[in-house]
């Protein structure tokens, strides 16, 4: 580890202006309510003179920072290409190149060794553009069209266009506004869109016929209740189109035929709170996943007919310590994304037997999440692989045979072995007797005997700090670093429980969870308190602040 030294600096402190904040009947002051303001020139100058401490604090590193981000840099292959996709005809892919910032979107007829088309050039249309983001690409059903959404300001707020794939140009017509989620109807001519209100929820879904102009489009659906955003999607198997309306526990779904795009959207079944629910098309029935009657979920089948509850029948009843996250449907299989132990697996369900089998993964701890796997009657299914040591790598997996096929796998630049490197999966005992997981890394060479050590940490909305590879946080373990991710409740983990168990009143659990992992490293001698920096981004910072108010001797750093 290389050691440096600090020059001391004077840090800025923000004057006090008490502010009283009334909710509730509850009274509270907030003296820095000001520095919300960032139109306030006060408020600039504070953080300018923060920056100018950090700059003062690290200035005897910063040729260390030029180093450490020449590491990163040097690591990443910049001219790539991403895993091909068959479907219809045509093997589909993007590409980056070296000195350009964004992805170009390219297809090929019939084979990899046909000419290339390019369908849009992201680089070409971010031109003269301060900022630019590309919301969504859209093809055609026909594959004739490409709807395509894009952000030049940053607002969230995308212009909506057409581009005929045959001419490689844009249709006249232009809609403005525009959030995320799409959907072609089976004419492709017909595309639904959303649009967001003022406080950018997405509350309305828009048709739009191509060729008329946008005065001419119709309101398909609005959701009026505040708490709950829409979202569209078509179906794998293209004859349906979904309409979700989601708060942050709360669901209700409706479809309309993606051949009837002028029909009204059926509602499956009203909503009802706490019960989520996503539906999806199989052959003659709809496949729902929910959490009514069993709070991991399971999946239930119900016909088009007669969506409603009333007609719901199990197909993957709820079990104990498995929590289903999502599907991916084909024709004579569904892939179902589920958690154990910690880990999101993927399981294969054989519609015709009902028999389900994991996917089986050569690591230890690991991330499997479903790629692009278009084709509706293909018993092939495209996931994404990674570990703490493993590049992401696309996988194409025979769901009969249950044989895998590594068609790409993320380069890395410089030599990397993920034989030089080793993870382990620990377990901590929380304050109440809960066993909280804990993922590692580092060299397979390092004599890890208080070693420095970062441990990462989130904790809310159910998300989960899946372990992942990551090229850039090479520098800190070829540099005697150990890397660690404490599992703590809140997020989602380890199934619906472990949310419910570090929210609202029992946020408490993630921070004594957090400092069981912590002090799990350092009774096993991976590391000190004094070599121990922890580290927590968004709703992570409020983790890292409460952990160094409640156990300030436990950690030699912090980062959030």
């Amino acid at each position: 580890m290389e050691r440096v030294k600090v020059t001391p600096a004077r840090p800025p402190a923000a004057p006090q202006r008490p502010h009283i904040l009334e909710a509730h009947g509850d009274r509270r002051v907030d003296s820095y309510y000001w520095l919300r303001d960032k139109h306030n020139p006060e408020v600039t100058a504070y953080l300018e003179a923060e920056n100018t401490y950090a700059d003062a604090v690290m200035s005897d590193v910063a040729d260390l920072q030029d180093r450490l981000y020449r590491e990163v840099v040097g690591r990443v292959q910049e001219t790539d290409y991403s895993a091909p996709v068959f479907y219809k005809g045509w093997w589909s892919y993007t590409r980056t190149v070296e000195g350009l910032d964004y992805e170009i979107y390219c297809r090929r007829r019939g084979s990899m060794e046909a000419p290339e088309e390019v369908m849009l050039d992201a680089n070409e249309l971010a031109k003269g553009h301060e900022y630019f983001e590309l919301g969504y690409v859209e093809r055609s059903p026909n594959e004739h069209l490409l709807a395509y959404a894009v952000d030049v300001d940053g607002s969230e707020l995308h212009e909506l266009r057409f581009r005929d794939l045959a001419t490689g140009l844009d249709l006249d017509d232009v809609i403005n506004g525009v959030y995320y989620g799409a959907a072609w109807a089976a004419d492709s001519r017909t595309f639904f869109y959303v649009r967001p209100d003022s406080t950018m929820r997405p509350y309305q879904i828009w048709r739009h016929r191509l060729g008329d102009a946008t005065a001419q489009d119709k309101l398909v659906l609005q959701e009026d209740d505040e708490r709950f955003e829409l979202n569209i999607e078509l179906s794998k198997s293209e004859r349906y189109i979904f309409v979700s309306s989601s708060s942050q526990v709360t669901s209700e779904c409706r479809f309309l035929p993606s051949d009837s795009p002028d029909a009204e959207p059926v509602l499956i079944e009203p909503r009802r709170p706490e019960i989520e629910y996503s539906v999806d098309h199989q052959e003659d029935r709809f496949l729902i996943l929910t959490n009514d009657g069993a709070i991991n979920f399971r999946l239930m089948a119900a016909p088009p007919a007669s969506p409603g509850r009333s007609s719901w029948t199990e197909v993957v009843p709820e079990r104990p310590g498995v929590r289903l996250n999502f599907t991916d449907v084909h024709r004579r299989h569904v892939v179902l994304g589920q958690r154990s132990d910690g880990l999101q697996r993927l399981e294969v369900l054989d519609s015709s037997t009902g028999r389900l089998h994991v996917v089986e993964q050569p690591d230890s701890a690991y991330t499997a999440y479903p790629g692009a796997s278009p084709d509706y009657e293909s018993r092939m299914m495209r996931f994404f692989y990674t570990s703490l040591t493993a590049p992401w790598s696309a996988v194409d997996y025979d769901m009969e045979a249950r044989t895998r096929t590594i068609v790409k796998e993320q380069p890395v630049r410089g030599g990397y072995d993920r034989d030089d490197y080793a993870t382990e999966r620990l377990w901590a005992t929380s304050k109440d007797g809960v066993k909280v997981p804990i993922s590692l890394v580092y060299r397979r060479d390092l004599h890890h005997e208080g070693s420095p050590l970062l441990l990462y940490g989130y904790g809310a909305y159910e998300l989960s700090n899946d372990p992942m590879f990551d090229s850039a946080r090479l520098s800190l373990l070829d540099r005697g670093f150990i890397f660690a991710i404490a599992h703590v409740r809140g997020g989602g983990e380890m199934g619906r429980e472990w949310y419910e168990n570090g929210r609202l009143l029992r946020k408490r659990n993630t921070f004594e969870d957090f400092i069981a992992c912590a002090e799990h490293l350092v009774a096993q001698r991976y590391t000190t308190p004094e070599r121990l920096a922890i580290r927590g981004r968004s709703a992570g910072g409020l983790l890292i602040g409460a952990v160094l108010n409640m156990r300030p001797d436990l950690f030699g750093c912090a980062v959030a």
